[in-house]
């Protein structure tokens, strides 16, 4: 500890003063991308709206579990710092290109929204953040005729946004004075065009991607619709008999169609009890997984939380970029396995069976 002599040298040689202005850390500023500095002076930088996204994007990534600890503090970082509609506009933008662009973030960017859509008080005449964001969605979804037949990376680019679009119809809520929250109608028909689109250019990536959305969103998908009283799982489900039965995709591809047509007839896996215990367990209720999603390894092979391996499978998924391999872009070659490869007994005898069946209804 200094002496008191010490001290008052301390204070008396300072250069602070208590007339100064409040310290504001960077993050709370305004945002300015371009901040002079003069660190001959101790003068930095301050944070940019961009870096303090992306510092807490990627920690929410590589730690998802900690969003329900953490996105008050980001909120109300945000609202401190969202104070006009340009960096309302620009903070819909940042989340919106780190939602489709990292890696699994796809789910926590949808739950993120969701959460800001509610919580980010700025609301302009141009739109509040749930209406920016589904006007910057929209910009994509228009693009999706020419996206589906655009190059690798276009395709890449808008099978990410689909995905990301299918998370956002799972977790964006909208709140009405009576009902409970309810899914956006828009995403709903924006979710049955995008399938069309991808369905419309069945190249292999194409119906990769459908097959992913249709696993996600399905059973949701086939529920509203029905409740609506419209048909429309039943056009997609003949949209991919067709795909099947023209025979153009690999069969790879094939695979994985004809796994969804099972998982669809079987509706979407799961199982309903007429009383569930509240109680249940693994070991006395032998339905108790039933409900879980399913998973495919790398082989396709399908999985629940009931598999003895679950842990180790579903860590297989979390290490890789995506549900399926990007094997089809390497060399021009679209298929994940060589041509001398032959489908298995299993899947070719669920093929043999689906085309007769095809066949007997036409003739009907």
């Amino acid at each position: 500890h200094a002496s008191p002599s010490a001290a008052d040298a301390l204070v008396k040689n300072s250069k602070l003063s208590a007339a100064a202005p409040e310290f504001v850390p960077g993050c709370y500023a305004s945002f300015q991308d371009d901040v002079y500095s003069d660190e001959s002076e101790g003068y930095y930088p301050e944070p940019s709206l961009a870096d303090f996204v992306q510092d807490f994007v990627s920690h929410l990534n590589s730690s998802p579990g900690s969003f329900e600890s953490e996105i008050d503090y980001i909120t109300d970082t945000l609202n401190s710092c969202v104070t006009t509609e340009e960096i309302l506009q620009k903070l819909v933008e940042l989340i919106y290109v780190q939602s489709t662009s990292i890696p699994n973030f796809a789910y926590t960017g949808a739950r993120l929204c969701n959460h800001l859509s509610h919580h980010i008080r700025l609301s302009p005449a141009s739109g509040n953040f749930r209406q920016l964001l589904l006007q910057r969605c929209r910009t994509e979804y228009e693009q999706r005729e020419q996206a589906v037949r655009g190059d690798p990376g276009t395709q890449k680019r808008f099978h990410s946004y689909v995905l990301f679009l299918g998370e956002l119809y799972l977790n964006l809520e909208i709140k009405s004075g009576k009902d409970t929250p309810g899914r956006a109608n828009v995403l709903l028909g924006a979710l049955k065009d995008l399938l069309n689109a991808l369905f419309s250019h069945p190249d292999d990536p194409n119906l990769m991607c459908a097959v992913k959305l249709l696993k996600l969103s399905g059973s949701i998908l086939d529920d509203t619709w029905k409740e609506k009283g419209q048909s429309d799982m039943d056009e997609v489900i003949k949209k991919i008999e067709d795909i099947l039965i023209d025979a153009k995709c690999s069969r790879d591809v094939k695979q994985m169609l004809l796994k969804l047509l099972e998982l669809q007839s079987s509706n979407w896996g799961r199982v309903h009890v007429a009383a569930v215990s509240s109680d249940a367990t693994p070991d006395n209720d032998p339905n108790y997984f039933m409900n879980e999603p399913t998973f495919y390894t790398t082989d396709g092979t399908p999985f629940t939380a009931a598999d003895p391996e679950y842990s180790d499978k579903y860590q297989e998924i979390l290490d890789r970029e995506d549900f399926f391999p990007d094997a089809y872009e390497e060399n021009g070659n679209d298929s994940f396995c060589g041509d001398e490869d032959e489908m298995d007994p299993e899947i070719e005898e669920a093929f043999e069976r689906f085309c007769m069946e095809s066949d007997a209804r036409r003739k009907k």
